[in-house]
């Protein structure tokens, strides 16, 4: 065995895995994702007591879970198997036991050495609101859509959110480099649209661009996107990697918020007793990866999350937790205005309201469909 394994420090980090099984399997599920998610063998053929006591995961804790038929495992791993490293940081937590249908990841726990792994975001929500210039109430966040739209079209739509007092706009995430609307052209008409209602307003409405595409591509794009006066990056981890996302808050030539967008992940969260939970996947993760913003799905709506989910997402995302800022949770997926004072109530005053299509119901009088839901937002705080 080299020397690096036997110097392994014994700094660990923590998962806590929801189990969906009578107490008899239970210890012997919690064994097996010890040894799955490390050394991928039975306990008789871990080769060495080293490797035994300090690359296979240990069980440190199982109770029953008070709301649910099942048990919570924690089980702490070494920090030194993941360090730098991602993608086998999301394997250690999750690689082999996603093929399990009776676990469910629900909560991690990171040391403080971990931090240049995980950053956590670069902006934050205290910051987001700085850039905004608003602190009394939710941010409201308007959609460039449908897709179709040509980039003139878009940057048509883009100015009349910002006349309307928006805060922030979001591409949609299905606006990639269409031959009828090609990337450079939509970011540079659209930022520039917003820029100069920015400047006549004197408000600050941030725009997020939607740079989720080809994997070579995505810095270029990044940059571009900067260069072209857009205020943020919309991203898309489920589909480029969280670690593109962590990468891209965090590289200094590009210094700009992320959002990080569900797109691909749904199927993740769907089953109480196998997946990840919604409070992990969309706000404990991109939180410490580095986003400033995390889009996740109101309760509620078509996108099967309940009340309860939605609640813990939104409490993960702004919670103390350890040294990460907290970020900004969001109300989004088909958010209708007879909601927001039963939203305001569950999720206070910092979630950032997403809003698509409805500003779009009165086509010859968007700016007035701006200012109205934003009146609704004031009354409400």
């Amino acid at each position: 065995m080299s020397d690096g394994v036997r110097d392994m420090s014994d700094e660990r980090f923590f998962v806590h895995y929801r189990i969906s099984q009578e107490w008899i399997d239970v210890e012997r599920i919690a064994q097996a994702l010890c040894l799955d998610q490390t050394v991928e063998l039975s306990a008789d053929l871990v080769p060495e007591e080293l490797i035994a006591q300090q690359i296979v995961g240990r069980i440190e804790h199982i109770a029953p879970c008070p709301e649910s038929q099942a048990y919570e495992a924690v089980i702490s791993f070494a920090t030194k198997l993941v360090k730098h490293d991602i993608c086998q940081l999301l394997n250690v937590i999750f690689g082999m036991c996603s093929l399990n249908p009776l676990v469910r990841v629900v909560h991690l726990e990171f040391p403080s050495s971990l931090s240049g792994t995980l950053p956590g975001a670069r902006f934050g929500l205290r910051e987001i609101r700085h850039l905004v210039e608003c602190y009394n109430r939710p941010l409201v966040c308007g959609v460039l859509k449908p897709l179709g739209l040509s980039s003139q079209e878009l940057a048509r739509l883009a100015a009349q959110f910002a006349a309307g007092g928006l805060d922030m706009i979001k591409d949609d995430q299905a606006l990639a480099d269409q031959p009828w609307c090609r990337f450079e052209e939509r970011v540079a008409r659209c930022a520039e649209a917003v820029n100069r209602v920015n400047r006549e307003t004197g408000r600050r409405c941030l725009y997020f661009v939607n740079v989720t595409g080809p994997c070579e591509m995505l810095s270029k794009r990044c940059r571009f996107a900067k260069d072209a006066g857009a205020s943020g990056l919309l991203m898309c981890p489920g589909l480029m990697g969280f670690d593109a996302l962590r990468q891209m808050a965090h590289d200094a030539r590009i210094a700009l918020p992320v959002m990080s967008h569900p797109a691909f992940l749904g199927s993740f969260i769907h089953s109480p007793a196998q997946g990840i939970a919604p409070s992990v996947l969309f706000g404990e993760l991109p939180r410490a990866l580095g986003a400033d913003i995390s889009v996740y799905p109101l309760f509620g709506g078509p996108y099967g999350i309940d009340r309860m989910e939605w609640i813990k997402t939104t409490e993960a995302c702004t919670r103390s937790w350890g040294s990460f800022r907290p970020i900004c949770p969001t109300v989004a997926g088909r958010l209708q205005v007879a909601r927001i004072s039963e939203i305001r109530e569950l999720g206070g005053d910092d979630c950032v309201y997403i809003v698509g299509g409805e500003l779009q119901r009165r086509k010859d009088d968007i700016v007035g469909m701006c200012q109205r839901l934003l009146r609704s937002v004031r009354r409400d705080c």
